[in-house]
Formats: structure tokens, sequence, C-alpha cells
């Protein structure tokens, strides 16, 4: 049986392999070449120190999980659209369902800062990181 944390992890990227064209990874080196409809790759991140409260003793965490967007395209403006559309549909993934079902207490996603990435003999890439927290609680700090 999974974890807690792993179960949350499995539900948000559920949520993301709802957006539209583009290829959901998890824990995934980037492939040579992103799909046309653009790629996002989950990252586990970090669940930080919790808070503790003794009675019942629940360890509260703030999880940063990571979502990685890549897009590629020949032209500067054909980047800038594919991109902005997967911001938009990642941001209405994670708002139809801000408890993953139940499982967290809030998810929140965070701003995105792109970056334009020359390929040496290919189109340039447009990436981000778009910090995901995961507000949650557990009985055992390991789950």
């Amino acid at each position: 049986m999974p974890t807690r944390r792993e179960t949350i992890l499995q539900a948000l990227l559920a949520a993301l392999q709802t957006v539209p064209a583009a290829a959901v990874l998890r824990e995934e080196v980037l492939p040579e070449r992103p799909p046309a409809g653009g790629l996002l790759i989950l990252r586990d991140g970090d669940p930080g120190t919790p808070e503790v409260t003794l009675s019942p003793l629940q360890y509260h965490y703030e999880h940063r999980a990571e979502i990685e967007v890549i897009v590629q395209g020949k032209t500067p403006a054909a980047r800038a659209n594919t991109f902005d559309t997967l911001l938009q549909t990642i941001g209405t993934a994670l708002a139809s369902d801000r408890t993953l079902g139940g499982l967290c207490d809030w998810v929140e996603a965070q701003a995105p800062q792109p970056v334009d990435m020359p390929v040496e003999g290919a189109a340039a890439l447009k990436a981000a990181i778009i910090p995901v927290i995961l507000t949650y609680s557990t009985a055992d700090p390991l789950g």
C-alpha cells in the first residue's frame, strides 16, 4: 500500500495527465525532443520539515513538488503561445480539485520563472519550473 505522500503525488500526476496535448512524465530525464504539445515532468520535490501536533500525533507538511514545463517552437511567438496555453491548462487542472480528491488540505501552484534556451541545430526551448505546494497531514513522518 503506498504512503500518503506517494498517493498524493500520484493524484497530482493524474491531474496533470488531464492536460491535453502535453506529454506528462514523473521523475524522468528530459527526452531528446519534447513533443509538439509540450512536456510536463513532475518532480517529487521536498516535503520540508513538518509542524508537529501531539494529540493526536500528526505531521503537517507543506510539500514543495515541482512541475517542469518545456515547449519547443521555431519562433518566439510559437513558443510563448504553447507555453501560455500549457500554463493555463495546468492552472485549470489544479483549480478543478484543490484537495486532489480529499487527499490534501490544499494544492497551490506558484508563479513560474520562464527562460528561453537556445538549442544548437534545433528550435529553441522555453522552459520553467512551477512549484506546487501540497498541504497535508499524516500520522507518520515516513508516509
